[in-house]
């Protein structure tokens, strides 16, 4: 009579040192984690961005395409401390119609702006099969990127520059649940941006979910096995009005919501992940390009 309650007991042991063993889990796709990065650890995230914009109410049709390749290193300095760091390589290009049938074509590619920033667990629950962690995070933004561009036309407008030019601070908290099955995480950040070139971009806040739920297998047994992840995430994205030599841009800033389905291919030193945002509420303001989707792919790497 007690054998099978034991036996469960048991294996429900074996799951558990299965999945502390694993060093990579299921992780949100278009936001951070506040699972850690273990003490002398590195973990290298290569994502492929894609970004189309063609909704223009003012008339004027405009289109802008974008291509970014974004490098993420962090650095486990102790097991509640992350150091990482950003290097997007980044291809952007705006269309218009120009004068007759033909249009105008503008672009720019070359390294974009890096980012640095330290991630602090300071709060851990660790229960029997599963676990909660709040981590605390802030960096900077570093001007690395070029925002000088010009072409036949003149200067590039500042949104189709590889950087910024400006020197932007970022902080915010994260949460992460995880259980055998499934992961939650949320994230509340906030970035201020300064002025460079006479132009100022509205500061950004932004409130993020992501669920992800094991597909298969749908019952874990011993060993380390791969796992398929099915992604759901939502990103709330609001941003005040850009600046231009201390006058406010009425055709700039407003409140975006993603909803962004994903997948994910977890294995116990890398992932495989894709997901598509798609935008389902644009409350931008006057003229403001409305976005068409986000499309991100890449891979995740522990070593």
């Amino acid at each position: 009579m007690r054998y099978r309650p034991v036996k469960l007991r048991v294996a429900f042991i074996i799951i558990l040192y299965s999945l502390s063993m694993a060093t990579v889990t299921a992780a949100p796709i278009t936001f951070n984690t506040a699972l850690p990065v273990a003490k002398g650890e590195f973990v290298n995230r290569e994502q492929l961005v894609l970004t189309r914009a063609g909704k223009d109410s003012s008339g004027a049709g405009r289109e802008v395409e974008g291509t970014a390749l974004v490098s993420v290193l962090a650095y486990g300095i102790k097991g509640n401390l992350t150091l990482f760091g950003i290097l997007p390589y980044v291809d952007k290009e705006l269309r218009f119609p120009g004068p007759g049938a033909g249009s105008v074509q503008r672009s720019s590619k070359g390294i974009g702006d890096s980012s640095i920033f330290l991630r602090y667990t300071f709060h851990q629950d660790d229960r029997q099969g599963s676990t909660f962690r709040v981590a605390a995070f802030a960096g900077i933004k570093i001007p690395t990127g070029n925002d000088s561009q010009r072409d036949s036309l003149g200067p590039l407008p500042v949104p189709l520059q590889s950087g910024t030019g400006s020197w932007d601070g970022f902080g915010g908290i994260v949460t992460t649940y995880q259980a055998l099955s499934f992961q939650v995480d949320a994230q509340l950040s906030y970035t201020v941006k300064t002025q460079a070139n006479q132009f100022q971009a509205g500061n950004e806040a932004r409130l993020d979910g992501s669920f992800q739920y094991r597909l298969f297998p749908r019952e874990l047994q011993s060993g380390v096995p791969a796992y398929l992840y099915g992604v759901l995430e939502t990103n709330f994205i609001y941003q005040d009005k850009n600046t231009f030599l201390g006058q406010a841009d009425p055709n700039s800033g407003g409140t975006t919501i993603f909803l962004a389905p994903g997948i994910q291919y977890v294995t116990r030193r890398y992932i495989l992940e894709a997901a598509v945002q798609i935008p389902v509420v644009q409350n931008l303001n006057g003229n403001a390009l409305e976005n068409d989707y986000v499309a991100r792919t890449g891979f995740r790497w522990n070593f």
